[in-house]
């Protein structure tokens, strides 16, 4: 009877209130209604009851501020001053339950015109969350308070919290207040919720019960819209160190994330990954969850390490350090272990999956195993053993040379783990910031947790203070000791040596026939060298004497070795050839698209015969750079090394006793030269198509060596380039066509590589209307070809390609259609 008079009273009361706010026009009698109803709420207050003041937050409170906000417009609220208005209305949004006010006020923010009662609202939202509101919220939740908790109420509590940025910006840009935006917003709503984990510390320490289900939520629900960076950025280091010495904490943190919801996990744990110091932190705050949460295990051990390959080493470290840092969670890093060998030796791994992941994976595969210990080591023995002989020729088989290279790395970093019989393996390879990261992942780093008494300025000045006093030391030291390597002698300045000039004991040959006889049967290193450096000055200034022996030298120079370990060696002979193949391109070339697929030629050979060729073609591809020297070549054995031509010579006079009234540029146009590649362009390529589909004894082109395949591939659609404008560029555009339609879907990316841009050059090069009449019937395949490759090709590379090809076919069929007799607009 006692609680329904206190409910029915204070009904009433409240009923009258609100009448006077709604139809008073004495200002007078609105003010008496706000302090009643802020009597209700002022836990100082006489005139209400404890009871009462419970009734009317748990019954009246979120009708109240309906009403409050329904008044907007009402004269007496334009009437209120300044101090009035903070005394009478503001307290009744920012005193009562924190879960209702937020919701009502959230409600009339979203729904209100631009007005001056919405910005009187969104004042009143800036104090609420200015003045910890938040944390009165969550704590609210973690007592059990609340009166209506309800599954509903939770779920718009959650979406209004989580998503108070987007809500207010959505009605309020561009006017927005900054602490709205995200950037402020997040990291505010951290640090509540850490005050309101601090709370539940101090309950529990008090025997108090309390839940965290709420925050839980609210972390998962923020963290899955993708806002885990300025939120665990916040909660993270903070964590990291209430957790390093007390055991309440250390509870409240494992709970925290134990109950995180399950769809939300993977936001969480991925954004705690890249917001922890180290394994150790991380250990602290999440605990064994990935022995009690299927979820959380399925994350760290799984996708974070196989299906992903977006983060940071770091986050790498944290992962498999935090799984070997507990006893019970080492059998899942021998799990991991297990795992990752078995990816990264799958053979169909390395040809499907970009470079990127198999990078990831190898640096996951490192650091799991420098984790382990001896014993563990020896479990293992067996399946490491496997993986490094499997998943090294998997990788040694690559024509990347990136994956090459990571298997060499993998293959010695293993070898010299496991200690094979005393036996390391080795390998050659360039060295870059990669390799170099792959090799110190092998020394398991420590990382100290920071000080969190230590500031990180005062910190920053010791450091340096220290660098500078052991500048001073050494600079002291090096003043006052007489037998210091600082010298008199050394102020005097150094004598130019730059211009000497090594004396010789033998001379550069001068006739081209010396040079080839010194390349065939010399034994002298230093006449072999000299010839070797003059061989392609005297091919080009000599075009008589070198179209003689061409074929000849060409052949001596494709056989030759470095037997003298000559600097240079490869460049040099590759020059040379390529001024052979420049100066006499039909019988040079002939030869070396003949040889290409003879017996005994190793890889490498094959591998320069394609080189040559296509620097030769690009070199005939450009105009000459003087045709009155060009043309003297071809006349006279030998040219003279005048400074310039009597031609040239004759014209600079000319234009100095010349006087002009204007001038134009000086320097004059670039004249039509003939192109020197169209006309032996079909030697070079036709040739290269021939005998491919037949294996030899050492040379499977289709089979094993695809290296050699999508450097031919590649070769020949320099070489469809080059032949724009040419009378036999369709010819060679329908035959690259038809062979490398076979291998467009062959499982080397560096194939695939090849193809497109053979394709590509194809779109180029061919004319548009001879593109629609020979080859109509196969481009709808093609186009069709070209649009799966480039949504669904594993290389980032071939689907750059496939687009590029698409573009360029879509503008010739684009151009053939709106001018099919190859006339223009304007005839």
């Amino acid at each position: 009877m006692e609680s329904g008079s206190i409910s029915s009273e204070v009904r009433l009361k409240v009923a009258q209130c609100f009448r006077t706010l709604s139809s008073s026009a004495d200002h007078t009698d609105v003010f008496d209604a706000l302090e009643t109803l802020n009597s209700y709420l002022d836990d100082g207050a006489e005139s209400c009851t404890a009871a009462e003041r419970e009734e009317f937050r748990r019954t009246h409170y979120s009708r109240t501020l309906r009403v409050l906000v329904g008044q907007l417009q009402a004269d007496w609220t334009h009437s209120l001053s300044a101090a009035q208005r903070s005394q009478l209305w503001d307290p009744l949004f920012l005193k009562g339950p924190p879960d209702q006010a937020l919701l009502v006020l959230m409600e009339a923010v979203t729904q209100l015109r631009p007005s001056a009662g919405l910005d009187r609202l969104v004042s009143v939202t800036e104090r609420f969350l200015q003045s910890g509101r938040l944390a009165d919220l969550l704590w609210s939740f973690c007592l059990g308070s609340v009166p209506s908790d309800s599954a509903q109420l939770r779920e718009t509590l959650l979406a209004r919290l989580a998503a108070l940025p987007d809500l207010t910006a959505n009605r309020l840009h561009p006017n927005n207040r900054p602490l709205f935006t995200p950037q402020r917003f997040y990291p505010l709503l951290a640090s509540e919720m850490l005050a309101a984990l601090e709370r539940t510390c101090r309950a529990l320490r008090d025997g108090v019960d309390c839940s965290l289900t709420f925050i839980a939520q609210t972390l998962g629900k923020v963290c899955l819209q993708g806002h885990s960076g300025p939120v665990l950025a916040v909660m993270a280091p903070r964590l990291a160190v209430c957790t390093r010495s007390d055991m309440v904490w250390q509870r409240v943190s494992w709970k925290l994330l134990q109950d995180v919801p399950e769809r939300c996990m993977e936001s969480v744990l991925t954004g705690l990954l890249q917001a922890a110091d180290s394994p150790d932190a991380f250990s602290r705050i999440a605990g064994n969850l990935v022995i009690t949460n299927k979820k959380a295990q399925f994350v760290l051990t799984h996708k974070v390490l196989l299906l992903q390959y977006k983060y940071q080493t770091r986050v790498l470290r944290t992962v498999l350090g935090y799984l070997a840092s507990d006893r019970d969670r080492r059998p899942l890093l021998i799990q991991v272990l297990r795992s990752v060998s078995q990816a990264w030796a799958n053979p169909s791994a390395v040809k499907h999956t970009p470079q990127e992941q198999q990078l990831y994976v190898s640096k996951t595969l490192l650091l799991a195993a420098s984790l382990l210990t001896d014993a563990e080591l020896q479990e293992l023995r067996s399946d490491l053993l496997q993986c490094l002989l499997g998943g090294l020729q998997s990788h040694l088989d690559s024509s990347a040379v990136g994956i090459r290279t990571l298997g060499m790395v993998v293959g010695e970093c293993l070898s010299a783990r496991m200690d094979l019989n005393g036996t390391k393996l080795k390998f050659e390879y360039d060295q870059n910031e990669e390799t170099q990261e792959l090799l110190s992942l092998m020394t398991p780093s420590v990382c100290p947790d920071p000080d969190p008494d230590r500031d990180p300025e005062v910190a920053a000045g010791s450091e340096a203070t220290r660098e500078s006093s052991q500048v001073k030391s050494v600079s002291q030291r090096s003043k006052s000791d007489p037998d210091s390597d600082l010298d008199s002698d050394d102020d005097l300045p150094p004598y130019d040596m730059s211009g000497d000039v090594e004396a010789s004991r033998a001379a550069p040959p001068r006739y081209l026939r010396d040079c080839l006889e010194a390349l065939i049967s010399s034994d002298d290193s230093l006449r072999v060298e000299l010839s070797l450096r003059a061989a392609e000055s005297l091919v080009r200034r000599n075009v008589f004497a070198a179209k003689e022996i061409s074929v000849q030298m060409t052949k001596v120079l494709l056989h030759m070795e470095d037997r003298f370990g000559i600097s240079g060696f490869l460049v040099l002979r590759q020059a040379a050839m390529v001024a052979l193949a420049a100066v006499d391109s039909v019988p040079v070339t002939q030869y070396l698209t003949t040889e290409f697929y003879s017996l005994n030629y190793s890889l490498r050979q094959r591998l320069d015969i394609l080189e040559v060729l296509a620097l030769a073609a690009q070199e005939l591809s450009k105009p000459a750079a003087d045709k009155d020297i060009a043309a003297a070549s071809e006349l006279t054995p030998y040219q003279s090394n005048s400074a310039a031509s009597w031609r040239q010579e004759v014209e600079k006079r000319i234009q100095n006793k010349t006087k002009r009234i204007s001038k134009g540029s000086a320097q004059p146009g670039a004249g039509a030269a003939p192109n020197r590649y169209a006309p032996v362009a079909g030697y070079f390529f036709f040739p290269l198509l021939r005998n491919y589909d037949k294996p030899e004894v050492t040379f499977d082109l289709l089979g094993s060596d695809h290296l050699v395949l999508g450097r031919l591939i590649h070769t020949l659609g320099l070489f469809m380039h080059l032949a724009v404008n040419a009378p036999i560029a369709a010819q060679m555009g329908a035959a690259l066509l038809d062979f490398v339609w076979a291998v467009r879907y062959h499982a080397d990316q560096t194939v695939r590589r090849g193809v497109l841009f053979a394709v590509c050059s194809v779109f180029l090069s061919m004319p548009s209307q001879a593109l629609m009449m020979d080859l109509s019937q196969q481009l709808l395949e093609t186009r069709t070809w070209l649009a799966d490759v480039a949504e669904v090709d594993p290389d980032a590379d071939c689907r750059n390609l496939a687009v590029q090809s698409l573009v360029l076919l879509d503008q010739n069929l684009k151009k053939q259609l709106q001018n099919p007799n190859g006339l223009s607009l304007e005839s």
